[in-house]
């Protein structure tokens, strides 16, 4: 596609006023001016068809994945070198530096093909929040640059190219389509620091996992039948041939199924300390599924809200922590309320085996919350259930603040009796035989961790 230039178009709008001056100074001059707007635009269309071809295969240098808070640098080339200026078309949750909504009149130079591994470098160093040296537009040395503020999936839905005229009247254009997906996953630097300080602690300490007498289905040893003990432990044959009563020992087996099921419905997409409680959840999920693989568990990641959404399928082994990641990002903000009904269930009826079920999720009314008792209700039959929910810190900090009006006051009020709803569901939930986990947000990690490792040592 040919279009003028800023150049050619002022050129024309200059038509207008010669075409008065010549009408009003001589009859019939006015058709001077015509006349110059035709040799403009027949410049136009010239200089158009004399612009470097955009015929060439185009490619877009972008990264698979990128941290929350890092920056992209997508690089766009055409084959067949020369310049040429770019504009993407870019889906959330990217933005443009500098420029908060997607700009498609927005161009910058291209890239040449032996640019890429230096735009790699310049990539590396914004991931490591290094400066990168920036041009009088903007851009990074021909490259379009994007913040991901939040999790997800973003794609480059189409490039745009575009060739000045040698004359400057005119460019050719050419709209590009392609599909590159940009995964936009939580950070995992600080994860994985905690989680391995946590688990060289807990191997320091002496109280790392290991293979204890529990109520695990692997066979330990015989051994004296002792007060306490299940009489179905009794092993008949064994005391028949001892003369005593032999009881069986069992242990706790190595691989743990662990599932980590986040709730992603509109109560979990509510901010608590500034960052969307689902957020915190997932950071708090890869660092008790980091600690679970380096155990040698088996960890499952399970994301729903009206619906189940993501299922990683289970997992073993450290390096089957990228895998995890990557899922991570798929966990998208909901802004209905969650099916616990359709969604746990789901999740039981794919799992073959009992399991460690943790549960991320907030309630807000009662009648979510019965839903939530009767869904853990129905877990609790064949696994192990763990609810986690975080500290609700602004209701909390409605009633301790010191009342300066009447607003106050009632605001206060309102805010402890929905800390007592919320405090009675959670007792509930305690007598059914769930255990729950309820901590401020930032010490959630550590506190899942903790708490992951004493139940697996309980077996």
């Amino acid at each position: 596609m040919i279009y003028p230039t800023q150049r050619a178009a002022m050129l024309v709008a200059v038509a207008a006023p010669v075409a008065l001056a010549l009408g009003v100074a001589v009859p019939g001059g006015w058709v001077a001016a015509l006349g110059w707007v035709i040799v403009v635009v027949a410049a136009v269309f010239v200089d158009g068809l004399l612009a470097p071809s955009l015929a060439g295969a185009a490619m877009v240098d972008a990264p698979a994945m990128v941290p929350v808070g890092g920056r992209v640098l997508l690089a766009p080339a055409i084959a067949g070198g020369g310049r040429a200026e770019f504009a993407a078309e870019v889906s959330e949750p990217l933005e443009r530096t500098r420029h908060p909504l997607p700009v498609r009149a927005e161009l910058v130079e291209a890239p040449s093909f032996a640019s890429k591994n230096r735009t790699a470098l310049r990539q590396a160093q914004g991931e490591r929040g290094e400066d990168i040296p920036q041009q009088s537009d903007g851009s990074e040395d021909g490259a379009l640059s994007y913040t991901a503020p939040r999790r997800g999936t973003a794609r480059v839905s189409a490039l745009w190219a575009r060739r000045r005229g040698p004359l400057g009247f005119a460019w050719r254009q050419r709209r590009i389509t392609t599909d590159t997906a940009i995964r936009v996953v939580p950070d995992i630097r600080p994860t994985r620091e905690q989680g391995m300080r946590q688990y060289l602690r807990s191997t320091q300490f002496g109280s790392r996992m290991r293979a204890e007498s529990g109520d695990g289905q692997e066979f330990q040893a015989l051994t004296d039948f002792q007060p306490g003990m299940q009489r179905r432990s009794i092993d008949w044959k064994a005391s028949a041939r001892h003369l005593s009563l032999q009881a069986r020992e069992y242990r706790t087996e190595r691989d743990h199924a662990v599932v980590l099921a986040i709730d992603s419905g509109r109560a979990m997409a509510d901010p608590v300390e500034g960052v969307p409680r689902v957020d915190r959840a997932v950071s708090a999920a890869l660092l008790a599924a980091f600690v679970a693989l380096k155990s040698g568990d088996r960890v499952r990641l399970f994301g729903f809200a009206a619906r189940p959404q993501v299922d990683s399928g289970s997992l073993t082994g450290a390096r089957s922590f990228a895998s995890l990641h990557a899922h991570a990002a798929d966990i998208d903000y909901g802004t209905g309320e969650s099916n616990y009904t359709l969604s746990l269930t789901a999740l039981d009826q794919r799992l073959d085996r009992r399991s460690l079920v943790v549960v991320f999720t907030e309630f807000t009314d009662p009648t979510a919350a019965e839903l939530l008792l009767a869904a853990g209700q129905r877990l609790l039959k064949r696994h192990r259930v763990l609810f986690v929910l975080f500290h609700d810190v602004e209701l909390e900090g409605f009633v301790a603040a010191r009342p300066a009006s009447a607003d106050d006051v009632t605001r206060a009020n309102v805010a402890q009796a929905l800390l007592r709803e919320r405090r009675i569901v959670i007792e509930r939930v305690k007598r059914l035989g769930i255990e729950v986990i309820e901590a401020d947000p930032q010490a959630m990690p550590l506190a899942l961790v903790e708490r992951y490792l004493a139940l697996r040592e309980r077996g």
